[in-house]
């Protein structure tokens, strides 16, 4: 028998059968006292926000994160979100965000370009320009291609910010450049619009010029590449125009209503956009008349459209968020701010996200739209959204980029 020493208690008979009578109420009261007493496991905000371990879309290394410019990111959108930390950009935030190699690289009002370190949140470098820099950049082979309205594009090292080559044009470039391979798989291009009415195709190793293409009237969006092989982008000639990717030659064009003062967004062979008429249409690259126009009791549509495989979403100077089907054009929902929303809108699986003036970001269920979160972030915001790793960036009237993610108290 095993030792029982003197401090443990002797149960006899009687009391062994008075407890298995009352076992079973003895341990109830045993469950619910500890349940009452034993603090609760607390879970943790990732899960909270069902945030995944990995995401699909980890960089953004150009505007629009892609060369069809839809805005679209394959993952979900982050819950209960916060600012995870801020940059101080000391001038108003003038272009969308560009997020590869370890850098986030964007430019201010003030002419400057600011690369910042994703991990430490520390600056770089920077680089001075001689006016506003309101073209996203791109990152791509270790270097970053960016515009400015001083007139130049400009090839700066990713590391340390240095110049490598530039292009001096006859205008602004006010709009991002979009890095692309060449038909041949030879070499690496980018494609860039100025407003002196030129699109340029440009080898990345060394700025020498491919080809260009006049359309003799200024242009104020990036260019569109779609998988055909095709180029288009609208000028403020009120003219879609369809290229040629592998030598700029013209395939077609489009005359809209009024002026296209914005990126096109492509899908297979459709284009989207919007123009000064308070029109956004869809297109085909070889149509003679628009596939459909949507139009608002008057409501000015001066984003770049979103696209996903149902919807386009486009936001207006009427304060509101615009989804409209794809196919017909007609209208699905809108969503109401308090502000103008001149931000160009982010397409995640679950949800729209954009910025709005009233200073809010919003995140809005794109099958329904209503509302999923909203974050007062205190500033205008008129840039595009960007997003990385979890991270959605952007940046604010006011000098601050804001990075952003899930995982906040609810």
């Amino acid at each position: 028998m095993p030792h029982t020493n003197s401090s443990q208690i002797v149960i006899s008979a009687r009391s062994r059968c008075l407890i298995r009578m009352l076992g079973p109420w003895l341990a109830g009261l045993a469950l619910v006292t500890g349940c009452r007493e034993q603090p609760r496991a607390q879970e943790s905000p990732a899960a909270k926000a069902n945030v995944p371990v990995t995401w699909q879309t980890n960089d953004w290394p150009m505007t629009r994160g892609g060369k069809a410019l839809q805005g679209r990111v394959h993952d979900k959108v982050p819950r209960q979100p916060v600012v995870a930390w801020t940059f101080a950009a000391k001038a108003a935030v003038t272009s969308e965000a560009a997020i590869a190699n370890g850098l986030l690289v964007f430019g201010n009002e003030e002419g400057v370009v600011i690369a910042v370190d994703w991990q430490t949140h520390r600056e770089r470098w920077r680089l001075a320009t001689e006016d506003a820099v309101e073209a996203t950049p791109a990152i791509s082979s270790n270097r970053v291609f960016v515009g400015s309205n001083d007139g130049e594009f400009r090839a700066l090292d990713l590391t340390t910010g240095r110049p490598l080559w530039q292009l001096k044009g006859s205008d602004k470039f006010p709009t991002g450049g979009v890095v692309t391979t060449s038909p041949d798989g030879a070499a690496e291009w980018i494609l860039v619009n100025g407003y002196d009415g030129v699109t340029r195709c440009l080898r990345t190793k060394d700025g020498t010029e491919v080809w260009q293409y006049a359309t003799g009237n200024y242009l104020n969006g990036s260019p569109v590449i779609l998988d055909s092989g095709l180029v288009a982008f609208g000028g403020c000639d009120a003219v879609i125009h369809v290229i040629r990717l592998k030598d700029g030659t013209p395939v077609h064009k489009l005359t809209t209503a009024a002026q296209i003062v914005r990126s096109l967004a492509g899908w297979d062979t459709e284009v989207y956009g919007v123009n000064y008429a308070n029109q956004l249409l869809a297109a085909g690259t070889m149509a003679d008349n628009t596939n459909w126009i949507y139009e608002d009791d008057g409501a000015q549509f001066l984003t770049i459209p979103a696209l996903d495989a149902n919807l386009v979403y486009v936001g207006s100077r009427d304060k509101h968020l615009h989804a409209v089907n794809r196919t017909s054009g007609q209208p699905a929902w809108k969503f109401k701010t308090g502000g103008r929303v001149e931000s160009a809108p982010l397409v995640f699986d679950d949800a729209v996200v954009f910025g709005s003036s009233d200073g809010r970001l919003y995140a809005v269920d794109k099958q329904t739209g209503r509302e999923i979160w909203r974050l007062d972030l205190g500033e205008k915001l008129a840039v595009a959204p960007a997003f990385a790793a979890g991270r959605i960036v952007i940046g604010g009237g006011d000098g601050t980029m804001f990075v952003i993610e899930g995982g906040g108290q609810p």
